[in-house]
């Protein structure tokens, strides 16, 4: 545990920090629209104060970041310069640009399994060894999609894409810093070696501008190819002479924080109101009916752009390059569906004896829904939120292909920009452009779709068969 902890500790210290970030200004951001009704100077130093707190957390971040780590770009370099002679210098033991990115690639990859493996062991001990229930529902769970391969494949295809989205800068072959926001900076400076055989200096901008793909053999950097510049690029590169794989790996990353983000604000808001319309029932569960129908009627697209215009000027909007504001908007637009996936197991669960006893022996309701309604329903949530974030993802990148205003602003990486970059160019030879970063969305939502279907059959097998239909019904409306 020390030693995997200790490989990659500034990486996961940097995530428990950018964790904390978020945190507080999902907190500030609550308390300062509340209070701007109010009391708008008040609201203003709340303001003030997530700003100097953020500040302050990313600076300790940025700290972090500078510290190396075992599977880091500067412990295994893939950059450098081929020399007169043919060897190559400042890449990884001397090494082609490729294959010490392939090295490193793949121990980062294979650094991710390991831990997701250990993790489970380590609940698997816990559960056998010192947990105080002998049994509880999640066994069965977990027993279940043991034997599942389709859910695991989901768990695999998940723990890939949240290694991309964590390591995405030790796992492209360039940062995005030097390839994509600030390639004229000190940072961005390459050697290469120029056709009359002397080592030269370019900055990161110019060597895009000349390795760009337009869609024509002359002008096409293609899958797993070098650019003039001695630069590997394993998906290609874009139009405008970008690192594809680079671009990817910072879409990967904006794509898992705001789906993470909207998903999980959806699915905490949905527990809480289905045990609270289940619990009480009545003119509680009618009136969480009617918002939710009201929250359903609003167009989303519709409701995107207006907030959009709205606080496109405001501290809100400028988090996360927009995308804390549509990870706020998901939410809401999400919650009601899930809620009416679990309001039936639910009322079910209200029902049973083992509630009434509860209550019989003068517990409160707070404690009831806690111990005996949550894990009855929890399993039901993971479901159906599984199945959710797919159409999140789909329409974050949807929102970034339209452009104009809407999606994650430039230039943070998105992927629905990536395929709006390489639409014209699907015919050509640059057809990479396009394809792999809607191959990539594909297989996220697929992945996210079986993890679903796992945790469904894992919660009733009988499902796989079609008998337990009933089991995942329920309601609303």
């Amino acid at each position: 545990m020390v030693a995997l902890i200790a490989v990659e500790f500034a990486t996961w210290a940097g995530i428990a920090v950018g964790m904390i970030e978020a945190l507080v200004v999902g907190v500030v951001a609550a308390v300062e629209l509340t209070l701007n009704y109010a009391s708008p100077g008040l609201a203003q130093v709340v303001a003030d104060f997530q700003a100097g707190v953020a500040g302050m957390l990313r600076s300790v971040g940025g700290m972090l970041g500078e510290f190396p780590t075992l599977l880091s770009r500067e412990v295994i370099p893939n950059q450098g310069h081929q020399t007169p002679d043919g060897a190559w210098q400042g890449t990884f033991l001397g090494l082609q640009p490729a294959v010490a990115w392939a090295i490193r690639f793949s121990l980062i990859m294979l650094y991710a399994l390991v831990t997701a493996y250990w993790v489970f062991r380590g609940w698997l001990v816990y559960r056998d060894h010192y947990r105080e229930s002998d049994w509880t529902p999640t066994d069965d769970i977990v027993s279940n999609l043991r034997g599942h391969r389709w859910g695991q494949f989901g768990i695999i295809v998940l723990i890939v894409f949240l290694t991309m989205a964590a390591f995405g800068s030790a796992l492209a072959p360039s940062t995005v810093s030097q390839n994509i926001e600030n390639t004229y900076g000190d940072e961005s400076r390459i050697q290469y070696l120029s056709d009359d055989g002397t080592v030269e200096t370019a900055f990161a901008g110019d060597a895009n501008f000349n390795s760009k793909s337009k869609g024509t053999v002359e002008t096409n950097i293609g899958l797993m190819s070098y650019d003039d510049y001695s630069r590997f690029h394993p998906f290609g590169t874009m139009p405008n002479g970008r690192d594809l794989f680079t671009f990817m790996m910072g879409g990967a990353r904006i794509t898992m924080i705001v789906s993470g983000m909207a998903i999980t604000g959806a699915a905490v808001v949905a527990m809480t109101l289905s045990m609270l319309s289940a619990y009480y029932s009545g003119s509680l569960d009618l009136g969480v009916l009617t918002v939710a129908d009201g929250v359903v009627s609003i167009p989303q697209l519709l409701l995107l752009i207006i907030m959009s215009a709205v606080f496109a000027d405001t501290w809100l909007g400028s988090i996360l390059d927009g995308g804390f504001l549509l990870a706020l908007i998901f939410a809401f637009t999400t919650w009601p569906f899930l809620w009416r996936a679990v309001r039936g197991p639910a009322l079910q669960v209200a029902q049973e004896d083992w509630v009434r006893a509860a209550e019989s022996y003068g517990q409160q309701p707070r404690k009831i829904m806690r111990k005996h309604m949550l894990p009855y329903i929890l399993g039901y949530l993971l479901v159906y939120a599984s199945m959710s974030v797919g159409g999140i993802i789909i329409s974050l990148s949807a929102l970034s292909f339209l452009g104009n205003g809407l999606g994650i602003s430039p230039p943070t990486p998105a992927w629905g920009r990536a395929i709006s970059a390489g639409q014209s160019y699907v015919s050509t030879v640059s057809w990479h452009i396009s394809l792999v970063p809607g191959l990539m969305i594909v297989l996220l939502v697929t992945g996210m779709n079986a993890l679903g279907d796992g945790i469904r059959d894992a919660i009733d097998p009988e499902t796989e068969t079609g008998e337990g239909e009933e089991a995942a019904a329920g309601g609303g409306g």
